[in-house]
């Protein structure tokens, strides 16, 4: 299961997806707005708790690194979404696609072709497996 994010671990994440291996200053010098080195520190240090990043010691400072690729946590995230919505009641279910075939046609036509393309792959497969 993957812990929600705050604002500030978000904005963390996106600075180590973008910059690599950091430190805390190295951090602060990519924020937009000034904050407190023990406030990043704990923001990194509660990552880490989060399994989201590994951490190395380098000489009295940690050096941070992403454990996942910014589209892997995604893939995460959107299984962990989904797997709870599938775990309820099967109206759960219903809504889910209803709203994600709704969000997704309001958003871009090729993506709700392209969606339409995976559900036939999908089938194409389950048919497959059943086949003795």
């Amino acid at each position: 299961m993957t812990l929600p994010l705050g604002p500030l671990e978000n904005t963390v994440m996106e600075i180590l997806w973008k910059r690599g291996d950091c430190n805390v200053h190295d951090v602060i010098d990519s924020l937009d707005r000034p904050l407190a080195y023990t406030t990043v520190m704990t923001t990194l240090d509660r990552l880490f708790k989060k399994s989201l990043l590994d951490r190395r010691k380098d000489e009295r400072a940690f050096i941070y690194s992403p454990r996942l690729s910014r589209k892997e946590w995604e893939e995460k995230r959107a299984g962990n979404l989904l797997a709870g919505f599938l775990a309820g009641p099967k109206q759960s279910g219903e809504v889910l696609i209803s709203c994600l075939v709704e969000a997704v046609g309001q958003h871009d036509e090729a993506l709700l072709d392209e969606l339409e393309k995976k559900i036939k792959l999908k089938r194409k497969e389950l048919d497959r497996r059943r086949k003795p």
